[in-house]
């Protein structure tokens, strides 16, 4: 049996501390009048915060390389008039 896990959206982030060992996060997502708004917290032991920065750092630089190789054949390649120029942005990375 598969299992459950939540998926939690996040386009920012509120706050950010630290206490007694555990860096603790709170993410937030957009509300439609444009402020944030509080949608989870991630908790994070210190001692492992170094290796999650460099798994973010990682898949940065992976989605990086990706777009400047989308880029490139857009660039050099005119598509001719009426022609769909949609390009898929959506990416899937082992780690």
């Amino acid at each position: 049996m598969a299992e459950i896990r939540p998926t939690l959206f996040a386009d920012g982030v509120i706050e950010a501390q630290v206490a007694h060992g555990v860096a603790r996060i709170t993410l937030a997502v957009t509300a439609p009048d444009g402020k944030a708004q509080p949608c989870g917290t991630l908790c994070i032991p210190v001692t492992q915060f170094p290796a999650l920065v460099n798994g973010f750092g990682n898949l940065l630089r992976q989605i990086e390389e990706r777009v400047r190789a989308q880029a490139q054949p857009q660039q050099q390649q005119q598509a001719p008039a009426g022609a769909d120029t949609q390009v898929s942005t959506a990416f899937r990375f082992e780690g």
